[in-house]
């Protein structure tokens, strides 16, 4: 099966290229009768819009079209369609490297697999396949806001420069959704002096959710921890995804790992919120590690389509760090699958 859907009970497709006429998602399973506009969808977009301070030169609005499934302000419960058209495009800088493997993206292996690529600004595996995602997100919070449930995402590492404390009243009031202020200027002046040398720049995004209920996920392939996991890895810059405590854990004794249960809940969160696949009803934390930006200028070794070998330097208008665009992208993945589940969770109940 291609891998363009996602999702079960929530379910989303998305198609598009970068430089192609539009990106979009159609979102089949969203229940009828909830509250969502344009704007509400909107205001997703604009976190990960293209052509603000620290970010990519492409001037895309990122404006969303709801095509069918909404209807005086309210789903229909029928498939939601969104459109996304692309609108400052310029594939020039495309030209002279169409026939040229950029390192690091996918064009050595969309060329294998396909025998053909969309060279302009890397078609369907470019980062900008994710604004349809991001709009799909901003409706399954339409879903998760029926039972409370809050999502934050925010950037905790950046260029080797770590967050020491977690703000979330700061998160949405700089350029790069750091949870901690006083070390964002460095994060702001590092994204800078990368760009001067025309590299790029990697970091850590977290995800917490509040008021999850518990009792989410499905044993034994269908784990909560391992559906989330998969969804961040479904990013093209995502590299590593941990939960809880994470790789930390394989330092730890059982005594100290284990989060011991009382009346009052349990007394710490090592397991991320979720046991067994299924979710505890504490605080659900994972970390996404994103790599660098893959288009640099810095020359580097690398092949043509014909297998001869050459060198690049990538031109053009690119992110340093995928981080503060990945942000919200990350997030969306996450409410995606949430919506799923509670969905999925209550079909059983409804069976029973």
């Amino acid at each position: 099966m291609p891998g363009n859907s996602f999702g079960q009970a929530f379910r989303i497709t998305t198609f598009g290229e970068s430089h192609g006429i539009a990106l979009g998602v159609i979102i089949d399973g969203c229940p009828p009768r909830l509250p969502l506009t344009a704007k509400d969808i909107q205001k997703e977009l604009d976190k990960r819009r293209p052509g603000q301070k620290l970010t990519t030169s492409r001037q895309e609005p990122d404006k969303v079209e709801i095509i069918s499934g909404i209807f005086e302000g309210e789903t229909l419960g029928t498939p939601i369609t969104l459109i996304i058209f692309n609108r400052d495009v310029d594939s020039s800088k495309y030209e002279p490297i169409k026939t040229i493997f950029r390192p690091g993206h996918g064009d050595f292996t969309y060329f294998k697999k396909y025998g053909i690529r969309d060279w302009r600004g890397g078609g369907r595996s470019s980062g900008r396949e994710t604004v349809a995602r991001v709009a799909a997100g901003a409706v399954a919070q339409r879903v998760l806001d029926t039972v409370g449930v809050k999502i934050y995402a925010y950037t905790v590492a950046l260029g080797g420069i770590y967050a020491q404390e977690c703000d979330l009243d700061f998160v949405e009031n700089n350029l790069l959704f750091c949870c901690d202020k006083s070390v964002y200027p460095r994060m702001e002046q590092r994204i800078l002096e990368v760009k001067k040398e025309g590299d790029s720049l990697g970091g850590i995004v977290e995800v917490r959710v509040k008021n999850c209920p518990c009792g989410l996920g499905e044993p034994v392939f269908d784990k909560l921890d391992a559906e989330l996991a998969k969804a961040l890895m479904s990013i093209g810059a995502v590299k590593g995804v941990e939960i809880g405590a994470g790789f930390k854990v394989a330092d730890m004794l059982g005594s100290e790992c284990n989060d011991e249960i009382t009346p009052q809940g349990f007394a710490s969160n090592n397991a991320g919120g979720i046991l067994a696949g299924i979710s505890n009803g504490d605080e659900i934390i994972i970390r996404a590690a994103v790599k660098p930006i893959s288009s640099i200028e810095k020359e580097q070794r690398t092949i043509t389509q014909d297998g001869n070998p050459t060198t690049i330097s990538v031109k053009g208008r690119h992110d340093i760090s995928a981080i503060p665009r990945i942000v919200p992208v990350c997030g969306a993945m996450v409410r995606l699958v949430l919506a799923d589940y509670l969905l999925r969770q209550r079909m059983i109940g409804e069976k029973a």
